[in-house]
């Protein structure tokens, strides 16, 4: 069976299937911090108990949580993905534990809900520390009881689901505050895995850009595009509040704005190229070297003047020869229109 994604917004339901063999196979570095959430992921995985994954947004927890279901015995079932963001409306109760129909006005069929949906497979419920209380007791029961109330319904149906949490709040201060349930939580918080930020795991940061660059390359139908020394020094150097999510994005950005077969500087987003400047430490973080900066004026000023390099020369108030040379030194050619 397909891994299938599922997610709630305003009482409607959207679905996507995809290949088994497509996900949990992108946990990607060899960091230290990236190590211990590997060993642990095998550890917990065959074990088929509750996990909370903590860590903060754009870190990839789905990605740890799928990689946990595609390594226990339940790999061959579903892995159904809810947003708990997305679980506020008056359908709550529906989307989550189904209906009968004619529990509520428009109920006109059956309906599973995303935990019956799970049936042999894992359930997912991203940012749990969002689901409201009443739904958290109702939850409680499922994990305490395996058995699962339609809306509607009088009758308790069996479920057979493993359970995985995620969320980038301090569950224990919620519970301390009255704002999440202390029996759920400790029903949830069986093995924690905690997901590193990507500043906590900086040398994983070309591994996942190239790793992104693959993917592009195979959804675009094109060939693999290829970093520059010192795009890749920039985003090595840039503190990445975003997370994973942020990085892959900024590669998509490049990629999209990148005409030919390796990234530059000017192709990165402006926030990662301005983002150095503003936080790294200049006493021991890595900054841009001159050579970096002088190659990137270069290159804006050819794109600049569509490659004309007499007027580049002018922009940049040196001879003209001289940028000639250093057009030659940075391998710059490609930008400089050959009739000139």
């Amino acid at each position: 069976m397909g891994i299938v994604h599922m997610e709630a917004q305003a009482g409607a339901s959207s679905i996507e299937v995809t290949r088994p063999e497509a996900a949990g196979k992108s946990l990607v570095g060899t960091s230290p911090a990236m190590q211990r959430v590997r060993r642990l992921i095998s550890a917990v995985a065959p074990k088929d108990c509750t996990v909370l994954i903590q860590g903060a947004s754009g870190s990839g927890k789905e990605l740890v949580a799928r990689t946990v279901h595609d390594e226990s015995r339940r790999a061959g079932g579903p892995f159904i993905a809810v947003d708990c963001t997305g679980l506020r409306d008056t359908l709550l109760e529906s989307q989550l534990f189904g209906h009968v129909k004619g529990a509520f006005t428009g109920a006109e069929q059956n309906t599973l809900g995303f935990i019956r949906a799970a049936d042999r497979g894992t359930l997912f419920l991203d940012e749990i520390g969002e689901m409201d209380i009443k739904t958290q007791a109702k939850l409680l029961r499922v994990i305490q009881e395996r058995v699962v109330v339609p809306l509607g319904g009088i009758k308790p149906i069996p479920v057979d689901v493993r359970l995985v949490a995620a969320t980038h709040r301090d569950l224990k201060a919620m519970v301390a505050r009255g704002e999440f349930r202390e029996d759920l939580y400790f029903r949830l918080d069986v093995v924690r895995v905690e997901v590193p930020s990507l500043a906590d795991r900086r040398t994983d940061v070309l591994a996942l850009a190239e790793h992104f660059l693959e993917r592009l390359a195979a959804l675009y139908e094109e060939p693999v595009k290829r970093l520059s020394p010192e795009a890749r020094q920039l985003l090595e150097a840039y503190r990445w509040p975003g997370n994973v999510r942020e990085l892959a994005n900024a590669v998509e950005h490049a990629v999209v704005m990148t005409t030919g077969d390796v990234i530059g500087v000017l192709e990165l987003p402006e926030r990662v190229r301005g983002g150095v400047a503003l936080g790294a430490d200049p006493a021991t973080g890595p900054i841009i070297t001159l050579e970096s900066a002088e190659k990137g004026l270069i290159e804006r000023a050819l794109r600049a003047t569509s490659g004309n390099q007499s007027k580049a020369a002018d922009l940049l108030s040196i001879d003209r020869r001289r940028l000639y040379r250093k057009v030659r030194r940075y391998g710059l050619k490609h930008l400089a229109d050959p009739n000139d």
